[in-house]
């Protein structure tokens, strides 16, 4: 039997794709509706700003109980990172083509309104990664050359993945992955995927990992276009720290890629430059209406 959360929620948050509802019709509607039904709500927009990604999470309301994110996938894991550190669970309403976090279509919207304020979900908890970037001595190297200041350490967190992939020319590169400190492989390929149960059905299924229930705690590390043929994903438990390391090309070569956190927060990297990869201390919440399995809605969404 299906188990609820009944929490009645007073004050919703509206966080809106503006290339996905331009005229701001959908984001009206929903305005409407919970006001209708005595609720508050405040609308954003959503921007680019250098301070945060989409969302200044200093401005969402103390009070606020959920966020309604309208957009798609892409919008719902930056909003998730903005918020990390306000613990409000999140509901993503698509307004895109597939989407695997966003799982209320605009044709089931006001059925999906009425049972949130019934107080008709539950929230899942869906573990996440934190990037730490560490330069190594041709980085730094460089920057003192230039007389640019250099900053040893950047990090980022990431609901779905971490990919570190070549940038530039055609080039394979070579990573060296670490595993609590021990060596364990080297992939020759065009980038590296770690992603978490939640990012399996992104990036991570198109270089063709497995797809994880997302409610399981693991962490998952995928090649993309690996150059042999008996390379394949390694699932490690949640608590290990993984380091991909950026190895010289042929010839010593240096190696230039980038590194992006949920596809976005993009950070150069050079041969020597290491990430330092391992679970969040937070987690993000997810709020689920659809009362169909993982399964159920992995065949309708696959049958597409």
């Amino acid at each position: 039997m299906k188990r609820y959360r009944y929490k009645r929620m007073e004050h919703f948050y509206i966080i809106t794709n503006g290339h996905k509802d331009s005229d701001l019709k959908k984001t009206k509607e929903i305005e409407r509706y919970l006001e209708k039904h005595h609720k508050k709500c405040t609308v954003q927009v959503k921007e680019m700003k250098r301070e945060y990604g989409y969302t200044d999470a200093a401005q969402i309301p103390e009070d606020v109980d959920c966020i309604l994110v309208l957009g798609g996938d892409g919008t719902l894991l930056q909003a998730a990172r903005d918020i990390i550190q306000r613990d409000i669970p999140l509901l993503g309403i698509n307004l895109g083509t597939l989407g695997y976090l966003a799982e209320i279509e605009e044709t089931g919207m006001d059925a999906a309104l009425d049972q949130l304020l019934e107080g008709r979900y539950e929230v899942e908890q869906r573990m996440m990664l934190n990037g730490r970037v560490v330069r190594g001595k041709i980085h730094i190297k460089r920057h003192e050359e230039k007389g640019i200041p250099q900053y040893e350490t950047e990090e980022a967190s990431a609901l779905n993945d971490i990919a570190i992939t070549r940038s530039g020319s055609l080039q394979i590169i070579r990573f060296r992955i670490y595993v609590n400190g021990k060596f364990l492989n080297e992939y020759q390929a065009d980038g590296v995927i770690v992603a978490t149960p939640t990012g399996s059905t992104g990036y991570n299924l198109s270089a063709g990992g497995p797809i994880v229930e997302p409610k399981a705690e693991l962490i998952m590390i995928t090649p993309v276009s690996p150059h042999t043929l008996n390379t394949r994903s390694i699932i490690l438990a949640p608590e290990d720290q993984i380091e991909v390391e950026i190895g010289a090309g042929r010839g010593e070569a240096v190696q230039q890629v980038e590194v992006s956190f949920d596809g976005s927060h993009n950070v150069m990297l050079y041969t020597g430059d290491r990430v330092v990869i391992e679970r969040a201390e937070t987690t993000t919440g997810i709020v689920k209406l659809n009362e169909a399995s993982f399964l159920e809605i992995l065949h309708r969404k696959l049958s597409v």
